[in-house]
């Protein structure tokens, strides 16, 4: 987090789709088949995933994939990573729940409004649609909630785990990875071991990674095999990582990426989540520095257990009818802000980059031009409104150098800290899977 309270955390969502991934317009599974028919496929700790769950979400990953060109694994492979899909949403929103991460209906609504947007529907259409797709929408509501839910869960364990020394981002700007221009498209393939693996599922593990490596260089699709074996969370899109930065690639893909030729397959690489192999998919170069810079101020409320969204975003509304009597924004912000970085600065953020805060408030902020303030809104810090106040095109060479280096340096570690943490949460839980019943 910067010093303003609201410092951009960038990650990737690692075992379910999230809520930004649903404002894109992904498929949604039809309602579950006969409930009376349903018999118990996995048990999760204390709670049980039901077959209509398992079909239902096989149903949604089809429809995901429908005309993508990439062909999904058969029957038995296609069950156990949606299995696995679906053991780790569990885990997860067990976990969330006992650290109170909840979803209010307002938060709700705005999220189910925002996917009716992404897809150019109003929310009547949006309703009629989904009833067309013999989707509920109740249905819907509740699985954004949990997406959302799990994207916080996410964000909070990044916040609690990655931090960024001024010492890491010097290193980080003498090295090779921070002069590049370079940005890499990755697709991953991991072949997991248990967390305190024996010598003989390391060597296990290795040779089947090794014989994946022989056979995707001879000629097998990578993305149909990475969905078909790969442990990664992300297996289903074909271990597709999208495209990052050198400095915001894991540390054990580094040196090795660079080297490589676009369309060539890594060898087998090692981690302490197991064994992984690449594919370099695509290489793009992107050297603007010229930025345009916000100058703007806000006001943070925080929720917490005795200021839930509700009454935050009500504080908010009555500071804003209070500026539009003639009270003073920093005076405001001085006496009301929870962020303690901009508050006695009468909440001035100073001039920001693009980049450089969180999507949820750069998109608002964004919206607005000089002398404009916004409404109450959301992000995972608490609720906020902001004002800008002016704007400039910068030559911020150095400024987006260092400011770039945090970003990835955070984006490294945090993917790394979220994966490993997945990995040990699903090592320690205790998971049954009666597919074979």
């Amino acid at each position: 987090m910067n010093r303003h309270g609201i410092g951009r955390i960038r990650y990737h969502v690692t075992a379910v789709l999230t809520a930004s991934a649903l404002m894109l317009g992904i498929a949604l599974a039809p309602a579950a088949a006969n409930q009376s028919l349903d018999r118990i496929v996995a048990v999760v700790n204390d709670e049980i995933i039901l077959e209509s769950e398992l079909r239902a979400e096989i149903a949604n990953v089809r429809q995901q994939y429908r005309g993508s060109g990439m062909r999904l694994p058969s029957g038995s492979e296609l069950e156990r990573q949606v299995i696995e899909r679906l053991v780790m949403k569990r885990l997860q929103l067990s976990q969330a729940q006992r650290m109170g991460i909840t979803v209010d209906d307002n938060t709700l609504n705005a999220a189910v409004r925002r996917v009716a947007e992404q897809n150019n529907m109003g929310l009547a259409q949006f309703q009629q649609a989904l009833q067309r797709e013999g989707i509920s929408f109740s249905r819907f509501r509740e699985d954004l909630r949990d997406d959302i839910i799990i994207s916080r869960l996410h964000q909070r364990q990044v916040e609690r785990s990655v931090d960024v020394s001024e010492r890491e981002v010097d290193e980080h700007l003498a090295s090779a990875a921070a002069s590049e221009d370079l940005e890499y498209r990755l697709a991953h393939i991991l072949i997991a071991t248990p967390q305190a693996a024996s010598p003989e599922q390391i060597e296990e593990a290795r040779q089947r990674a090794e014989a994946l490596r022989d056979a995707l260089r001879e000629g097998a699709d990578f993305a149909e095999t990475a969905a078909r074996v790969s442990d990664a969370a992300n297996a289903l899109d074909g271990g597709d990582l999208g495209w990052r930065r050198g400095g915001e690639l894991p540390t054990v893909f580094q040196d090795v990426v660079r080297g490589m030729q676009t369309g060539e397959t890594s060898d087998v690489l090692r981690s302490s989540s197991g064994f992984h192999i690449v594919r370099l998919n695509e290489i793009r170069s992107d050297d603007s520095r010229v930025v345009t810079q916000t100058r703007a101020r806000h006001i943070l409320i925080r929720t917490s257990e005795v200021v839930d969204d509700n009454d935050a975003r009500m504080r908010l509304e009555s500071l804003l009818d209070r500026m539009d009597q003639g009270e003073s924004f920093s005076d405001l912000a001085r006496a009301h802000s929870d962020d303690p970085g901009s508050a006695s600065q009468g909440g001035d953020l100073g001039w920001m980059n693009p980049g450089q805060l969180v999507p949820a408030f750069e998109r608002v902020m964004d919206s607005l031009d000089p002398g404009d303030r916004s409404q109450p809104f959301q992000t995972q810090y608490g609720w906020h409104v902001v004002e800008v106040q002016d704007r400039r095109e910068h030559d911020s060479t150095e400024d987006y150098r260092r400011a770039e280096a945090i970003r990835q340096i955070r984006e490294r570690k945090g993917e790394e800290s979220l994966e490993g943490w997945l990995r040990r949460m699903r090592d320690d839980a205790y998971v049954e899977v009666r597919l074979g019943d």
